[in-house]
């Protein structure tokens, strides 16, 4: 008997019979243990053996289910779509495609429970799938008819043919037995390939394979949030696991603790993708998130980052320095590493030695010396500062300033001839220099090594194809935040409205940013131990915009929509 064919409880369907007198509960049990033993469905063994009339049974289901009974033998079976579903699944769930109408498809089934099926064929196919109640007698024959006249040898046709050669350097395990099967199933294969080609396509950064209790879904980060964007049937969850695992080298067989992998996919003869693969043990298996790595993001060039002329100017003043200290702050997936490779990118020169320490490494750029944090190798990033610091450096980048080692080691080679650009998690510039001094930093070194601060957002931009002007009261509009002067000289602002050329009426993202050079003035005040709301104010003082004047600056340009300033800096 195939393993699949098993049935490990009675169906709704058989509960009704029972309820409805047509067999006792004692007689449906039986019936179900004989159907596992014979390798036949519930419905199928009643209709065989003559307990119930296959009609009546789909008669009783039709009206208990609500779904549209057909007579088969008034279809011409000949009409039926071609090598649309393999025999495999037309046997094992005993299912039959009826028609194809758009993307969606009509399968005769006799048991309208039969939720694998539908969601089996749905995945192998890309169609949505809904369900024709026939009679099992007649459905019977036709799946034998069908058989005849169907090509076999076709796979379900949901992707592309090339999706199945995309070159992937991974490495293979061999301590699991189904490892083979895992590798080899085309369907498998193709899907894995066509989600991760649909997600560099669309834009996403991130990929979320995440298996809950009754439901398997994918999501995509676009533009800084998560949308779902495939619903792959539950009972292959672990299939499109073992097949991510085994493609960024990881040990199939171990799912109790997180591990941590790489996938390097081919796209054509010059463009390949870095995926940085992690799995977390949840009480349902293992969710999977994939970070998209593009070394053509850290290309863009400093134009394309948003920077308002003089925060450009400023940016550019800093990194041209011989020697110092370069922070930018802001939260997880503010494009803290794609600004810090825009500086590379154009300090990067034959004639300069920069090198960099990741955890872990995202864009690898040629003349740049890139180094893995390991921390159970002893690699830390104060360790490999100090071996930079023997490396005859002109430019350093430290991922993240975590401690005091590192923080120290860092203002060091700042302060002895090395440019060093890092990155530090605090929601804004002044509160950079407080964040140093806390962790043990004294004041005189801080003042004397730290060139520039930036603090960064990532904002949803507005498509310009579909945007529409929002009409706002006075008041709403000078509680946040513009001043009397910008709505009397004519303030016009732009909200979302969705079309075919975006997500929901955004396109892309553009930074906000509150860029601030250290002056001889905020040094004077470091030194004297001024706090966050001190540092803020002489920035205020100075002309420098903070987060939220930077971003209400872009609303006023048209670029993003107040909504989205509200959902990424704070009033």
């Amino acid at each position: 008997m195939p393993k699949d064919q098993a049935m490990l409880k009675p169906s709704g369907l058989a509960w009704r019979l029972v309820k409805d007198q047509l067999i006792s509960e004692s007689q449906m049990q039986a019936a179900y243990q004989d159907a596992r033993s014979k390798g036949r469905t519930f419905v199928q063994h009643l209709v065989e053996e003559k307990i119930l009339d296959s009609r009546r049974i789909a008669i009783v289901a039709s009206q208990e289910f609500g779904v549209p009974l057909l007579d088969l033998e008034a279809f011409d079976i000949s009409n039926l779509p071609p090598n649309l579903v393999e025999e495999r699944l037309i046997t094992k769930h005993r299912a039959l495609p009826l028609m194809r109408r758009g993307n969606r498809l009509f399968l005769a089934i006799s048991d309208p429970t039969n939720d694998q099926a539908l969601e089996e064929i749905r995945f192998h196919t890309g169609l949505a799938t809904d369900p024709i109640l026939v009679e099992d007698g007649k459905l019977g024959a036709a799946i034998h008819k069908a058989i005849q006249a169907q090509d076999t040898s076709t796979v379900g046709d949901f992707a592309d043919a090339d999706l199945e050669k995309l070159e992937v350097e991974g490495g293979e395990e061999e301590d699991t037995e189904n490892l083979e099967a895992a590798i080899d199933e085309a369907p498998i294969v193709r899907y894995v390939n066509k989600i991760l080609v649909d997600a560099i396509s669309s834009g996403a950064s991130d990929i979320h394979f995440e298996p809950f209790e009754k439901f398997f879904r994918i999501r995509f980060r676009q533009d800084g949030l998560l949308r779902e964007v495939a619903s792959p049937p539950l009972n292959i969850a672990n299939r499109l696991t073992s097949r991510l695992k085994v493609m960024s080298r990881m040990n199939i067989a171990e799912r109790r603790v997180p591990q941590d992998g790489r996938i390097k996919l081919k796209l054509s003869r010059n463009r390949d993708i870095d995926f940085r693969v992690n799995t977390l043990p949840t009480i349902y298996g293992e969710k999977i998130v994939l970070r998209i790595l593009d070394s053509s993001s850290a290309q863009v060039g400093i134009d394309a980052l948003g920077f308002e002329p003089e925060q450009r100017d400023n940016f550019l003043k800093a990194i041209k320095k011989p020697y110092g200290m370069i922070l930018v702050t802001g939260p997880t997936g503010s494009g803290k590493t794609v600004s810090l490779y825009t500086a590379l990118n154009i300090l990067n020169d034959p004639e300069i030695n920069i090198s960099t320490v990741e955890d872990p490494v995202e864009i690898q750029v040629p003349g740049i010396n890139q180094v893995n944090l390991n921390p159970k190798s002893g690699l830390t990033f104060a360790a490999a500062l100090r071996a930079f610091l023997r490396q005859d450096p002109d430019i350093i980048m430290v991922g993240e300033i975590r401690d005091l080692e590192t923080a120290e080691i860092a203002v060091k080679a700042a302060q002895t001839g090395h440019l060093v650009l890092s990155t530090l998690h605090t929601n804004d510039a002044p509160q950079t220099l407080t964040r140093l001094a806390n962790m043990g930093v004294p004041p005189f070194n801080i003042a004397s090594s730290v060139l520039l601060i930036m603090a960064q957002r990532l904002a949803r931009r507005l498509c310009v194809h579909c945007r529409e002007k929002v009409d706002l009261p006075r008041a709403a509009l000078l509680e946040e935040g513009f001043t009397e002067q910008e709505i009397d000289e004519g303030l016009t602002i732009y909200g979302p409205v969705g079309c075919d050329k975006c997500n929901k009426g955004y396109r892309g993202r553009v930074g906000i940013f509150q860029v601030m050079p250290i002056s001889e003035e905020t040094s004077s005040l470091i030194l004297e131990g001024g706090n966050a709301m001190q540092l803020a104010a002489q920035a205020r003082r100075e002309g420098i915009a903070d987060l939220r004047a930077s971003g209400l600056r872009k609303v006023k340009a048209g670029l993003i929509s107040l909504e989205e300033v509200n959902r990424v800096t704070t009033e």
